[in-house]
Formats: structure tokens, sequence, C-alpha cells
């Protein structure tokens, strides 16, 4: 039998009308329904068994003033947990949009099953597609999900295990504060478990509280609903903090989606420099790929070397060689959040491992360790990233294959290249993406050639902020730098000859006249410290367990080196 459509029904958001719309249909006043109050420039989605009464309640707030129209969706059809799925679906889509900016608090976002929800959210793109025609929404479902600012939105539905350790996170915090001491937390997790989903999520919700005590009731009990209660928004009342991204290109990102989310600013995004370099002291400091911050090493300029060391001194008294970037964010704030994966690591100039260890140790021994375990940006599963480690080791794992996921090898680049075209005009957001194996050309001469493979030729990325989305980036191959801590529904990875395999020995090797990161390969001689090839290896390992964890429905694989390409084949065909 044939599920009736839902309906869209429209109201203007006033007093009078809406009392008199109230009842024309008993539904109103008596039934699960998803509503949407916009305006010309805000949104806010809700639920409710009465949808009348809460409509009266909106109007008597501040926050809803510039709201102008009301929509319902009714469907005889629609339960409370199908509302729900609903009205979570729709701030999401919402919030990547970016058209309007939404009101919502994210402490409400679900994620729970029920029954028959695969059949009911296929009937959420009828809804969405009323909205759409409406004016509500610009891009389509496919171009919003593909989008930076739907991927870093901090209107996300959160796993059971970054529930918990956001709860455990903030509740701690809490607790801190009412000791009034200082805190390290540590959050740790491999590729795909969403540490910066739960970063930024972090900073939504502790603006939420924040901003609470004069804010109206929501429509129903979040998940964080005991910090939305009397006392945690006066701890709050005074109470700074920011995010810091020691990556160029995911910090304009996660700038852009704070430009358009209430309560956030992009302020609010810092670099460690920009840290290191204020006077302003924070309460809390969450840092992001904290293992990407850097210790006393060569920065990208002389200007930036010139600068690290008159950071240390003016917060240290001296240029000690010992200290990092690490110690800048401690001596900066009283509370530090930490995103950490050692093994995401791309250079030596990066925190030393030892000091990660350490710094989870302590944090352990405090119970301020988090780990987040569920894999949730590859379709493959939770066993992926660990195999695809064990085979980058030279570990000559079992082979396996992964049913619901695209593992591909090629023998021949530019079939790469088209099969990921192809999957481009299919799904969008498809990349070729490479190791740092060829030199950068293309920075001086923009009509130059940087990659080349036999007749084959390539440019690396044109720009460094969100090129994923960039219109030429399907023309071109991502860096490390420009794709970690993004997505990408299928992945061509280019493995240079900076990574090769002997197969005598049956040994990975670090080739270093075929690598071109001058900082991935510079000797610390303030440190006193020379890396050998094996050292190095271990960051060319990480670089490409980076690029080869990227795709979400998919990856595809060519090597360079032939040696290495034999031992591939064994493992991704």
């Amino acid at each position: 039998m044939t599920q009736p459509e839902a309906q869209l029904h429209q109201v203007a958001f006033d007093k009078k009308l809406v009392s008199v719309w109230a009842d024309t249909d008993h539904r109103y006043r008596n039934w699960p329904i998803v509503y949407v109050l916009d305006g010309s420039k805000s949104v806010y989605v809700g639920e409710s068994l009465n949808v009348a009464t809460r409509f009266r309640q909106h109007l008597d707030t501040d926050s809803k003033k510039s709201l102008t129209t009301a929509r319902v969706v009714v469907d005889d059809t629609f339960n409370k947990s199908v509302c729900l799925d609903l009205e979570s679906w729709l701030i999401q889509m919402f919030g990547g949009d970016g058209v309007l900016k939404v009101l919502n608090r994210n402490e409400g976002i679900t994620n729970t099953n029920y029954y028959d929800r695969d059949a009911y959210q296929a009937r959420f793109q009828d809804v969405f597609t009323s909205l759409k025609e409406a004016g509500l929404f610009r891009k389509s479902i496919a171009e919003i999900q593909n989008s930076s600012l739907f991927k870093l939105s901090p209107f996300k539905a959160l796993t059971e295990d970054q529930r918990i350790s956001v709860s455990e996170i903030v509740d701690s915090l809490f607790a801190d504060l009412d000791e009034g001491g200082r805190s390290l937390t540590v959050i740790q997790g491999e590729p795909g478990t969403g540490k910066t989903v739960v970063a930024i999520y972090l900073m939504k919700l502790l603006a939420d509280i924040k901003s609470s005590a004069a804010d109206e009731p929501q429509d129903d009990v979040g998940l964080f609903s005991d910090f939305f209660t009397e006392g945690y928004a006066e701890q709050l009342a005074d109470f700074t903090f920011g995010i810091v991204i020691p990556q160029q290109a995911l910090r304009k990102s996660v700038k852009g989606v704070f430009k358009k989310v209430p309560g956030l600013d992009p302020a609010m995004v810092l670099d460690p420099f920009g840290v290191g370099s204020r006077m302003t002291h924070f309460d809390l400091l969450i840092v992001d790929e904290a293992h990407r911050l850097s210790q006393r090493a060569s920065q990208s300029s002389g200007p930036q070397n010139k600068r690290y060391g008159e950071i240390n001194k003016s917060m240290f008294g001296e240029d000690s060689y010992e200290r990092t970037q690490l110690d800048w964010i401690r001596a900066r704030s009283d509370h530090q959040i930490l995103l950490v994966d050692a093994k995401q690591s791309v250079r030596p100039g990066d925190l030393p491992r030892t000091l990660i260890d350490t710094v989870i140790q302590n944090a352990t021994t405090r119970g301020r360790f988090f780990r987040l375990k569920t894999q949730h940006r590859v379709t493959a599963g939770d066993d992926y990233v660990g195999y695809i480690r064990s085979v980058l080791a030279g570990e000559a794992p079992q082979p396996r294959s992964f049913p619901s996921y695209d593992l591909r090898f090629f023998d021949d680049v530019a079939e790469m290249e088209s099969a990921i075209r192809a999957k481009e005009a299919t799904y969008g957001l498809s990349r070729l993406v490479a190791g740092y194996a060829w030199k950068w050309a293309s920075k001086a001469d923009p009509k130059a050639w940087d990659i080349a493979i036999g007749p084959h030729q390539y440019r690396w990325n044109t720009t460094l902020v969100d090129w994923i989305a960039s219109p030429s980036s399907i023309d071109e191959v991502g860096s490390i730098h420009t794709t970690q801590g993004y997505d990408l529904n299928y992945a061509g990875v280019i493995i240079g000859a900076d990574l090769r395999y002997d197969p005598v020995t049956k040994r990975m090797a670090f080739d270093r006249a075929n690598y071109f990161d001058a900082r991935g390969k510079a000797n610390n001689g303030m440190l006193g410290i020379t890396y050998t090839d094996d050292e190095i290896l271990e960051y060319i390992r990480n670089i490409y367990a980076v690029l080869l964890t990227r795709g979400i429905l998919g990856t595809f694989v060519y090597a360079c080196d032939p040696g290495l390409r034999e031992y591939l084949r064994t493992y991704f065909s």
C-alpha cells in the first residue's frame, strides 16, 4: 500500500493569524508535527505534539522576533521518533546549506534507530523538495552533504562514543571550574572517528550553555539537557574559549562555518602563533589535530622562525628550544582539550611522539582521557584503518576485501584519473591526491606541470583554502596539507617514489631524493637532531595512511615504484 505524502502547511508567524489557523486542523493541537519557522536571514526547526501552543510560546520570545513564516509538516503516519529524526535531519540540512542562520541549539540532534526508519527517511527528501521550492534551500541534498559547511557543521548527530565523551568532558570541565583548578583533557581517535566534529560540537555546546540563561525553553529534552538547567550558564558568564587549528586550510574552512552559526564567531578560530602572540588569556582552549602543533624547529619562513623565538622570550623569559606550541597553549589558558592521533603526524617538526605519550599518560592518570573508537567516515568499517596501516608498515597482513567499500588498485594512473572523474560525475567530491613526491613548480609558474608519470602530467592544488570544493580541484592533485581533516567520497591516491618496497628484503623504504617537502625531511639543528631515513619513513607512512582514509565510499590506488606496486596489488585488488 502506498504511503500518503507528507503535507506542508503554511501560515504567517503572527499571533492573531496563528490563533485562527490553530483551529483549522485538530492535528495542530494533538499530533506529532515537525515545523519550520523562517525569516529573511534565520530559520528555526522544531517538533511538538501541540504545535499551536508551541507557536504561541515562540511568539513571546525575543529570539524569534525576526521570523515571519511558520510551516508545518503534517503526516498521519508520523510518530514521535520519526519527528525527532526529521527535525534533526532538517537542522543539519539548513546548517549545511548556509543560506539561513540556524537558531537551534545543537544539543537535541539525534541519531536513534526506530521501526521502518529507512522508509521514513526516504520520504524526508519530499519534505526537503517542498521546502526548497518554497525558497528555504539553495543547494540540492547532494550538494549540501558534499559541502565543507555540512561536514564541519556543529549540527551533527553524534555517535555513541562521541556523545559519551562530550557529556563526560563537559561534566568534568564544570567540576574543574567548581574546584578552581587547571585541567588538561585528551581525546584520541583514528582517522574518521570524528575528532574535528567533536571539537566544533563542543564549541557550539558551550556557546549555547553560556547564552541559555536568557533563552526560551527548547521543544524537547535534548541529549545534554542537564547542562541547560540553573547554575551552568552562570558558571560560564565570563568564560572565554576558543579553538586552535594548526593547519591553515582546515582553519580557514572552520572560520567559514563559524561565520554562519549563531553563538560562534570566526575570531574564536585561532592559529598557534596567534595564541602565542596575543596577550589574551583564555579559560579554555580546544586544540584540534593537536599532534600538528610545532616543536622548536624550522618554520615555513624566516619571519616565522623569528616570531617563534620572540613568543618564547615574551612568555618564558628566554627562547628555550625545549618549548613547544603546546607550552604556549597551556600558558595562555587554564583548561585545555586536545584532540590527537600521533599516527597522523606528518612532519618531524610536529610534536614529538614522546611528548604526546606523556600528555596522554598524565590525562589518563587524572581521569581526563577519552578515546573515540567508532569509524564513521569510511563505509568499510572500523577494521579498514588498521588494515591500511598494517599494509603500509610492510607487515604483510592477510589480504582481505571490504564488500561495502570500493577499494581498487590501478596499474595505469590515467585509468585511475578516468575512474575518479566518473565518480565525480555521479557522486561529486571525488579527487586525486598524492604524497609530496614532486616539486611544486606551478607555485612560481602557474603554467608549469608539477607531477609527471609517464606521459601524464598534473598540477598540485592551486588553492589552500577549501581546495576540495574549489571548481578547479577535479583537474588538480591535492597534497596532504589540503586534505588532512577533510572528507572525500572517492579518493584516487597516487603513491609517489618517496615510498618504495624492496621485494628482496621485503621492507618499505623512504627515498629522500623523491621527497620535496623541505620541512618534512629537514634536520632539527636547533635541537641537534638528525633524522635518519627510517625515522622519516614513519612520517611518510603516516601521510599515505591519511590519504588512503579520506574516501567515504571508495579509495583507488596507484603506486609509482614498481616494487611497491607489486606489493600493494595483493592487498588492494
